[in-house]
């Protein structure tokens, strides 16, 4: 039952760090007129931090826990 509430709470923090990373502080920074291998450094940001996000639920959910 612990480790239950202990995922939840994980999952909640992801929640609010993907608030805080799409958000218009950190979006400010990286609307520039640069570009990575071509793309807008705004649109490299956004699918790093998407794919992060992603990558991050994944590891709490299926974490094993013993």
């Amino acid at each position: 039952m612990h480790r239950r509430i202990l995922k939840g709470e994980r999952l909640v923090a992801t929640f609010v760090c993907g608030c805080v990373l799409f958000n218009y502080p950190l979006l400010s920074l990286f609307d520039r007129d640069v570009e990575v291998f071509g793309i807008p450094l705004l649109y490299v940001y956004v699918f790093a931090a998407w794919a992060g996000l992603i990558a991050l639920m994944a590891w709490v959910i299926e974490r094993r826990t013993e």
